[in-house]
């Protein structure tokens, strides 16, 4: 039997917070009843892992539920628990605490929900660096594309200004030099926002300062009249082993910006 909203008594038992009920109905019924969705596509774990209810979501996981079903935003309860910063939801999810034997099966990590977000994107956005941990141990891509524009989570990083995030994707092996579908670097991103410390921070970290964009704009076109962040990029074209090299002996030049075809 099913409400107006399509919950079914399992929906209704979470929702009104009387999880006695709702781990008893589990212990009963298979999985495919477990996995029924309402008008919202929300199965009974998504519901579970909004509410941080532990032993529910625990309940449905040890019962081999489907982790993979979406609801109506495209979202799959580990999406849930990295929006709302569910660490303990997540920890389940991911199932730590399984022998990797293949007898559990586990959330796919790369699926995206439908603003193309997978849930390394979400944890970066949420500025959560226990979970971004929690799902790099799972397997996540570090250097996924979201599928709107094409960021990385080090993308995404920098456009929220999040120095401490970006440095910890950077020490986890995130690629410094990761390209947008419009070719941009991270390092475009920080240039273009103003932000000097963050682009001091990709600097420090290798980025390339020469890439070209589609619009064939380098880090240095970005920062023509900004001396903060100028100070921080080479002021010559000049490349030795694809690195590029900044002189430390005489007065400084303005960037050559071939767009103008003069200096600065």
């Amino acid at each position: 039997m099913r409400n107006e909203g399509a919950n079914s008594f399992l929906h209704l038992a979470i929702i009104h917070s009387v999880p006695d009920i709702a781990l008893y109905f589990i212990s009963l019924v298979t999985p495919e009843v477990l996995e029924i969705q309402n008008d919202l596509y929300q199965a009974p774990l998504h519901l579970a892992v909004y509410l941080d209810q532990l032993d529910v979501v625990r309940a449905l996981v040890r019962k081999g539920v489907n982790l993979e079903l979406q609801d109506q935003n495209g979202n799959t309860a580990l999406h849930l628990a990295c929006e709302w910063d569910h660490v303990g939801c997540a920890r389940i999810l991911l199932q730590e605490d399984q022998p990797e034997d293949g007898s559990q099966a586990r959330p796919n990590l790369q699926l995206q929900n439908w603003k193309g977000l997978a849930c390394l994107h979400i944890a970066t956005l949420k500025r959560s660096c226990s979970l971004i941990s929690l799902l790099l141990r799972g397997g996540a891509d570090i250097n996924a594309q979201e599928g709107t524009s094409g960021k990385t989570p080090l993308h995404l990083a920098v456009e929220t200004h999040d120095r401490s995030v970006a440095g910890y994707l950077l020490r986890k092996g995130a690629l410094v030099d990761a390209l947008m579908f419009n070719g941009c670097t991270p390092l475009h991103l920080a240039v273009g926002r103003r932000d000097a410390g963050m682009a001091g921070l990709l600097c420090h970290s290798g980025a390339d300062t020469l890439l070209r964009n589609v619009e064939d704009e380098t880090a240095q076109d970005l920062a023509d009249g900004n001396e903060d962040l100028l100070a921080l990029l080479p002021f010559d074209d000049l490349k030795i082993s694809g690195k590029p090299v900044v002189c430390g002996e005489g007065p400084r030049r303005r960037p050559y910006n071939s767009k103008r075809g003069k200096e600065g």
